[in-house]
């Protein structure tokens, strides 16, 4: 396993720890999807996001406090789901999907 994929799997075990359940790691052994606008990769050391116009950072060597900071924006987030989320949700993943972004 890779240095970021390794990275990835500690900070969706302590995501998971602190009740975000809807991470995952997308295929490319660099990228973890958390929830809808909200994607964090690993690269050069770093757990990378970004929140809104703003680009944040963590220490890889911190999967726990990046799982901190993640899960508050995650929280965020999920307090305001897009409008147009709802919509889109049942046309890709069938009416089974309402209440997963």
């Amino acid at each position: 396993m890779s240095e970021s994929g390794a990275a990835l799997e500690k900070l969706h075990a302590e995501l998971a720890a602190l009740g975000v359940h809807d991470a995952y790691e997308i295929g490319d052994d660099v990228t973890l999807s958390v929830w809808i606008g909200l994607v964090v990769s690993f690269r050069e050391g770093f757990y990378r996001w970004r929140e809104g116009a703003v680009k944040c950072r963590h220490l890889g060597t911190d999967p726990g406090g990046c799982a901190i900071r993640v899960a508050r924006r995650y929280a965020e987030l999920k307090a305001d789901v897009p409008p147009w989320w709802e919509d889109l949700a049942k046309v890709l993943r069938g009416e089974r999907a309402e209440e997963y972004p």
